[in-house]
């Protein structure tokens, strides 16, 4: 699967994306609109930082992104179980929004659930998630969001293993991975 190179430079209230597509290999820069601010947990600064909210129209998204990736993300999809890419990865490093590029959950929380979808039992800070309540389908679930940028990742269900009791079933095309200790 072809994905999106993504590089970001904070300006001010906003910030300015240079992005090269996958597809074309057309590059652009997008400044996004931060609508407020966000406190998230960075693990490369092992502290938690104040960052501009990322906010896109749907052209800029879709410019950003894979077809799957917008679908899950931006629409709320889910991929077909056992079919993601990060699902059986077993790599050192973290797991990361692949819309904004926020810290979302490290190798060391992966498990294997036997759902078809990379799970985990705890993310690198609450602070990076949020939590709404879903009641699609006929059940009443709690979906996931990144914090930064409200990208749709998967649900939380509380039948995960200890500590937390609580498994993060997140879709991979919501997720980029980057290797790390």
């Amino acid at each position: 699967m072809k994905t999106n190179r993504v590089a970001g430079l904070a300006l001010g209230v906003g910030l300015a994306l240079t992005t090269v597509n996958a597809w074309s290999g057309e590059t652009n820069v997008m400044t996004t609109n931060a609508v407020g601010s966000v406190r998230i947990y960075s693990v490369e600064k092992k502290a938690v930082l104040t960052v501009p909210r990322v906010v896109r129209t749907e052209a800029e998204w879709k410019a950003l992104l894979t077809p799957e990736q917008f679908q899950v993300a931006r629409h709320g999809g889910t991929e077909c179980a056992f079919t993601g890419a990060l699902y059986k990865h077993h790599g050192a490093g973290v797991y990361r929004c692949v819309c904004c590029g926020t810290d979302l959950f490290r190798s060391d929380d992966k498990f294997e659930s036997g759902t078809g979808w990379p799970s985990f039992f705890q993310p690198v800070h609450e602070l990076n998630l949020k939590t709404v309540e879903d009641k699609s389908f006929g059940m009443v679930r709690k979906e996931i969001r990144c914090a930064r940028c409200d990208a749709h990742l998967g649900h939380v269900f509380p039948d995960g293993p200890k500590p937390t009791g609580l498994r993060y079933c997140i879709n991979s095309a919501a997720l980029k991975f980057v290797a790390g200790p």
